[in-house]
């Protein structure tokens, strides 16, 4: 059985990383981080956008700022031929 991961990125799926800043509750000039990592689908972001959704509705810290990092893990290779042979570059 191939892994979840893996599938979620032949389908489309890039590993996304959000640093979140929030306020803390009962401080709220202070900001705390908090790190977010899913496999979603650029550019719109629909696994970050229903995380985030959720955040507002449960979660005391209202938000301060999300930063968003994407990348795609499986990319057409290149290949090149030299003399016969096939190398992966």
């Amino acid at each position: 059985m191939p892994d979840q991961a893996f599938l979620k990125q032949l389908e489309g799926y890039g590993l996304t990383t959000a640093e979140i800043h929030y306020h803390m509750p009962d401080q709220p000039s202070l900001l705390q981080l908090f790190i977010w990592q899913q496999y979603d689908l650029a550019p719109r972001f629909p696994v970050l956008e229903e995380f985030l959704a959720f955040w507002t509705r449960e979660i005391e810290g209202p938000l301060h700022s999300v930063r968003i990092a994407h990348a795609k893990l499986i990319k057409p290779a290149e290949l090149k031929a030299v003399r016969g042979i096939v190398t992966l570059h």
